[in-house]
């Protein structure tokens, strides 16, 4: 495994999968998006992804050993932040396949746009 996360395919699935995976369930997914703002309990998470708080505890521990999340502990509570450099891994893994899709529509649409102008004047 590199530093990054990644792993050659065919030796094993590496951090970013595992947080691929992690964020393929909606719950999840939800409780991710309210740690994006800063730290939140497991009973703030557990409310905004609709479920009950032993339901929660699963997903984040999920969410955890993928890398997606840190926990620290403050008197009695836990409290879960997102953890940026994962979540700049993850972005970078799906990048790479809309960048060269994004180019090609951008070029789809500037070419369109420059044959608009044309198609009116002979009309």
């Amino acid at each position: 495994m590199t530093s990054t996360g990644h792993t050659d395919p065919a030796t094993g699935s590496g951090l970013v999968d595992a947080a691929l995976r992690a964020m393929a369930h909606p719950r999840r997914r939800a409780m991710l998006r309210v740690v994006r703002d800063g730290e939140r309990t497991a009973r703030e998470l557990a409310e905004a992804a609709g479920t009950s708080p032993p339901d929660a505890s699963r997903h984040l521990k999920i969410l955890r050993e993928a890398g997606l999340l840190t926990v620290r502990a403050e008197k009695t509570s836990r409290l879960y932040r997102l953890d940026p450099i994962q979540m700049a891994e993850v972005r970078a893994v799906l990048d790479e396949f809309w960048d060269d899709r994004l180019a090609a529509l951008k070029v789809a649409a500037e070419t369109m746009a420059a044959e608009r102008p044309a198609q009116q004047d002979t009309a």
